[in-house]
């Protein structure tokens, strides 16, 4: 019987695969204006070609921590469109995630921008500490 419970748990042990956590990420808040550097692969006549693509929006939700599976809602809009992308920020295609600007904000999730319109969509702009000591 000992036998039979030490063979099931064995079999029920499989090998985790191995994610790679990026360690320099900057930390991302909802609020803040950010441009995402992501790899992207072309193929033309059988010929392969990498170029980045860059996605400068507002985040407005960050979701799942710090893990792993961590993820950011970035909002952009083009021609008067609201287009949202989702990130998983250790993504091994995204190259670099920069902080164009930070606001100050209430909430942990800016749902509410989606419909703002004007006035209330709005946010204030906060002065980082690294920029006041040059």
């Amino acid at each position: 019987m000992a036998e039979e419970i030490q063979k099931e748990e064995t079999v029920t042990e499989t090998p985790k695969e191995e994610t790679v956590a990026k360690a320099e990420l900057p930390e991302i808040k909802p609020g803040d204006t950010v441009k995402v550097y992501q790899k992207i692969k072309e193929v033309k006549d059988k010929k392969t070609k990498e170029r980045l693509q860059v996605f400068e929006g507002l985040v407005l939700a960050k979701k799942h921590g710090k893990g792993i599976t961590a993820t950011i809602t970035v909002r952009k809009i083009i021609d008067g469109i609201g287009v949202e992308k989702i990130f998983p920020i250790h993504l091994s295609s995204i190259e670099k995630i920069e902080i164009v600007r930070s606001t100050k904000v209430r909430r942990s999730k800016l749902y509410y921008l989606r419909t703002a319109k004007g006035r209330k969509a709005r946010l204030q702009t906060v002065e980082s500490k690294e920029k006041e000591g040059e």
